[in-house]
């Protein structure tokens, strides 16, 4: 089907929703999005637009959906981008991979690209060349793409334990059946395990049963375990007193998840 390109005013419609996304007004680009679809449906350029706000609302199968169709857009480098990130976050590590390198087989320069590749290639094992698609990404935005913070495991664990310590005592002591394990980050199966997968630049994860679906009938074994990634806050978090905040909450967040707290539940905590 042949569309029509997007006049001036609707590119600027565009513009508008690429800087509300900016500012982290998902919901104002959605409704500023639905407005342009309810004129243009299934425009490609639109298409691409509606991937980007999907990602942002936590939507990956939703972004891949909207990209289908959207092979005709004027920015291909950036289809093939928001389409390896959805596969990332659906945990679709070849595809990613795959989508990744045809972004940046158009546009070399994309630090975006560069570090989505990096992390992608991480995850399937192949640490050399992430590491160098990390370097990219550095030098060509060293602003947002820095060094992870540099903090060794005794002081990370540290901060672990000091926001366990924080807990109220009645919350504690479930922990002594439960195991509070620090990995350099998240095991693709566990991601996958979850319907839809667990994004692989998640902080923490509570696997298992939370209390309220245990009975006294249970029989013994491993209750599951609460898991804190150290490789993704180190790269999320600007200095180490963001990096005590992020550490801090995740541990709350994951112990709420033992205790059988809702996402609900845990942003009106402000835990979410």
């Amino acid at each position: 089907m042949a569309y029509e390109t997007l006049d001036e005013t609707e590119w600027e419609s565009v513009e508008e929703i690429w800087d509300l996304l900016d500012e982290g007004k998902t919901e104002g680009a959605r409704i500023a999005l639905d407005a342009l679809l309810a004129r243009r449906p299934g425009h490609p350029d639109l298409r691409v637009v509606d991937a980007a706000v999907s990602l942002d609302e936590g939507d990956a199968a939703r972004a891949l959906a909207a990209l289908r169709g959207a092979e005709r857009s004027a920015d291909p480098a950036l289809l093939f981008h928001l389409r390896a990130a959805a596969h990332f976050e659906l945990v679709e590590l070849t595809a990613a991979r795959d989508d990744a390198d045809r972004a940046l087989a158009i546009n070399p320069d994309s630090p975006e690209s560069h570090a989505l590749l990096a992390k992608t290639l991480e995850l399937l094992g192949d640490d050399e060349t992430a590491e160098a698609h990390f370097r990219f990404a550095r030098e060509l935005d060293p602003e947002r793409f820095p060094l992870p913070l540099e903090v060794d495991d005794a002081e990370f664990d540290a901060l672990v334990e000091s926001s366990l310590l924080e807990l109220p005592v009645e919350v504690r002591k479930h922990l002594d059946e439960m195991p509070v394990l620090i990995e350099s980050g998240p095991d693709v199966e566990i991601l996958r395990a979850e319907n839809p997968p667990i994004s692989p630049d998640v902080l923490g994860l509570f696997v298992g049963r939370h209390l309220l679906e245990r009975t006294h009938s249970d029989l013994p074994g491993a209750p599951g375990a609460i898991y804190l990634f150290r490789r993704n806050p180190l790269r999320a978090c600007a200095d180490r007193e963001e990096l005590a905040r992020e550490v801090k909450i995740t541990v709350q967040h994951e112990v709420g998840h033992l205790l059988g707290l809702d996402e609900d539940d845990l942003e009106r905590w402000g835990l979410g």
